[in-house]
């Protein structure tokens, strides 16, 4: 959506929603403009009540939809949800900035569009935005994708949903280290923070798994969409040597397809690239929100909600869980990366592979694990990640 468009439709929205609060025409248009549950049903979805005919669920972005990226992996799962369920109707908007813009946004699909669950899907729309419009609409279910809630100090009409996507980025690893004939691969990241962080380590390990001399270089944008530098940064990997490069910024089209013109391999992520690099793309570690929202889907149609504490407030899960995948791997990859790939696959799901095991080191010496000790996918200890392993090159 062009800016010219999206000011465009916040103004209706304002305007729509100044009539509102005039008392009869407000009855009469919220009856009309897409309440979450008709008059007749007598339940209320918000509150767990089964038999609603519709419920309103509304999905934010902060880019476009487009973007073959993070923005496209939620819309494409949200269309899912819409198609696969029943009864909900979506509204949404694309393009929204991590301001007091997305907040606005939030109280128009409330107020005017009568949506009684929201998405908004940007890390930085949680603090302050979400978690002010949660305490002012106690019956309106917020979903944040990210690992941010806390029990006891946050909203109870607040949840927390993410997949361990280093996963499917350990797998991508495994392909890119047997793929390289350099053992030099590339990471173009965006900001330090613990998920990006098991990222870069994850997809390492897989490629020491099966590599040991493999290294990753990652370099750090800054920013989640910073197109000038994320081209920069791929030039600068491949000028030094890297034939592999992956990434994890909102849309990785600028580095894939700047990666398929200096002709090296690509692994994607959050949605499948090949159409990108159809030549260089060996796999990539995308989210299938698809599964995960049309599940959650369900769960709001039979009455289920957050506040009856029929949904967890946290929400997570990995590649046997159906919250991530892999893309089907490119024409250049050989049949004994796909051998190793899926062997790779196969072992995290039945849980034979242990991504994170001692000996572990730092890439400053540091010791993380010792020999005999292990964290789980889904120890506490891995969303603080702080660190970059042995084999990686670049700090934080």
């Amino acid at each position: 959506m062009s800016d010219r468009n999206r000011s465009f439709r916040l103004s209706r929205r304002q305007v729509m929603r100044g009539l509102l609060a005039s008392s009869a025409f407000g009855l009469t248009a919220k009856l009309s403009t897409g309440c979450a549950q008709s008059p007749s049903t007598g339940g209320d979805a918000a509150t767990g009540d089964a038999g609603a005919e519709e419920i309103v669920v509304g999905f934010i972005y902060v880019g476009p939809k487009d973007d073959f990226g993070y923005n496209q992996a939620h819309a494409e799962g949200a269309a899912a949800m819409a198609a696969n369920v029943p009864g909900i109707r979506l509204v949404e908007e694309a393009s929204v900035p991590e301001t007091t813009a997305v907040a606005e946004t939030m109280r128009n699909m409330i107020e005017i569009d009568g949506a009684k669950v929201l998405f908004p899907t940007s890390f930085g729309y949680f603090d302050p935005h979400i978690l002010a419009l949660a305490a002012e609409f106690p019956d309106v279910q917020f979903f944040h994708a990210g690992g941010l809630y806390q029990e006891g100090v946050h909203p109870n009409n607040v949840g927390s949903y993410f997949g361990f996507i280093d996963e499917a980025q350990y797998v991508a690893g495994v392909v890119a280290g047997r793929m390289s004939p350099t053992g030099k691969l590339g990471f173009v990241a965006a900001k330090p923070i613990p998920q990006l962080l098991r990222n870069v380590n994850s997809f390492t390990l897989g490629a020491q798994s099966v590599n040991p001399a493999a290294t990753t270089q990652v370099v750090f944008t800054g920013d989640w969409s910073v197109p000038v530098k994320e081209a920069e940064a791929t030039n600068s990997m491949v000028d030094q040597g890297v034939d592999v490069i992956t990434c994890h910024v909102d849309s990785p089209k600028v580095v894939m397809e700047t990666a398929e013109k200096r002709g090296v391999y690509t692994c994607g992520y959050h949605a499948n690239q090949s159409s990108l690099a159809p030549k260089g793309y060996l796999t990539g570690a995308e989210w299938d929100w698809a599964t995960v929202y049309t599940r959650l889907g369900k769960e709001f149609m039979e009455g289920k909600t957050l506040m009856s504490g029929a949904i967890p407030h946290i929400l997570r899960g990995g590649l046997a869980d159906g919250f991530c995948k892999l893309s089907p791997y490119g024409p250049a990859v050989t049949p004994e990366a796909k051998t190793d790939g899926d062997a790779a696959i196969a072992g995290i799901k039945s849980g034979k592979v242990v991504i994170y095991k001692g000996p572990l080191e730092t890439n400053t010496g540091t010791e993380v694990l010792p020999t005999g000790k292990s964290l789980p996918i889904d120890d506490v200890e891995l969303e603080k990640m702080d660190y970059l392993v042995k084999g990686v090159v670049g700090s934080i």
